[in-house]
């Protein structure tokens, strides 16, 4: 059951994202650094983002999800190609801690992913698979500049947020510039609305499972429709929905490798009310910053402590150990220590 004294941190970042001078910025980052400690999801507000963007992006969204399942199931790519449409119960997120679903269900959403493209970045080399060309839908007028148009917007949320961090962890201003300059940022828009009728339950519905986000960090817009549910440290799960006009960040597992988890990578998953047997209306969408696919993620020196809890790992292979587990079922063997934060809670439940 959901504690009453769980509560995700409200910060105010717009000193970082106007000119909010040194005493400022240095109370946002203070309350960062507190947030990421203790909890490892913060509410923003501050962030900048227009009310304009916002509509013609939701609306972009709503046009593609309302499409017919077949002509959305166009759009569907191979499991290493991290872009276009996913359908309700095609992956399984709890698999990226190599833990099988309880229920044996696959997670109950459906997204559409875009990314960046390794066209955005001429100067390197890139893996064509991991910066992949997006698609879009013909069928929608406008889809790609609504979508594009909060892209970009996500985009410069994320690397303020990582300014923030590097004020926050005193590791000097650009930091992270060197790690995420040509970053394998993805932005994934989820749909839980299904016409009622058509499913039939046979266990607890899963909208999204168990899981820790794979990268940097995660700027997350969202319905304010209960649904997510964050881990707490007593094993228990909280829900938490934005206050208006707020933006959900949390850390991914990256942050958590690069601090030895002075900050953690929360465990969250997302439970949609079940109203009449159909599913209540909720959609988010996450933009996943997740830094450069050549960039080597080693504990800072200043958190290693008595020692590192993790080794040295490439944005390459942690990414892909991740994705073979929601996208193609493999389980994954190197997520040991956030699965384990998932079966404690599971057997505390």
């Amino acid at each position: 059951m959901p504690t009453s004294s769980f509560a995700v941190p409200i910060v105010d970042i717009s000193p970082y994202v106007g000119d909010g001078g040194d005493v400022a910025r240095a109370e946002v980052a203070a309350k960062i650094d507190s947030a990421c400690s203790d909890v490892g999801f913060i509410q923003i507000l501050g962030h900048g983002i227009g009310v304009d963007v916002l509509d013609g992006f939701t609306a972009a969204m709503d046009a593609f999800f309302a499409l017919p399942l077949e002509t959305k199931k166009a759009y569907r790519t191979p499991p290493r190609i991290n872009r276009g449409y996913a359908p309700p119960k095609t992956e399984s997120l709890s698999l990226s801690l190599g833990i099988e679903s309880a229920n044996r269900m696959n997670d109950f959403f459906e997204a559409f992913n875009v990314g960046v493209e390794a066209s955005a970045h001429p100067e390197y080399t890139l893996p064509a698979d991991d910066y992949a060309e997006n698609l879009w839908p013909a069928e929608v007028s406008g889809f790609e500049q609504g979508v594009s148009a909060y892209f970009a917007e996500a985009a410069r949320v994320a690397r303020t947020l990582t300014r923030i961090f590097a004020d926050a962890l005193e590791l000097g201003p650009h930091f992270f510039e060197s790690f995420t300059d040509h970053s394998l940022d993805v932005l994934r828009m989820n749909n839980y609305a299904l016409p009622p009728g058509e499913i039939e339950i046979d266990g607890e519905l899963t909208g999204m499972g168990p899981h820790t986000d794979y990268g940097i960090v995660t700027v997350l817009w969202a319905d304010q429709v209960a649904g997510l549910q964050v881990l707490g440290h007593d094993g228990s799960w909280n829900d938490v929905s934005p206050v208006d006009g707020a933006l959900l960040v949390n850390l991914g597992d990256l942050m958590a490798r690069w601090t030895n988890e002075r900050w953690m990578s929360t465990v969250h998953r997302v439970k949609p009310p079940i109203v009449d047997g159909s599913i209540k209306r909720r959609r988010s969408a996450a933009y996943f910053h997740d830094g450069n696919i050549d960039a080597i993620i080693t504990t800072l020196p200043s958190c290693v402590g008595a020692g590192s809890k993790y080794p040295p790992v490439t944005v390459a292979d942690h990414i892909a150990g991740k994705l073979a587990g929601s996208r193609a079922g493999v389980a994954n063997s190197a997520a040991q220590r956030e699965a384990d934060r998932v079966r404690t809670a599971a057997a505390g439940a």
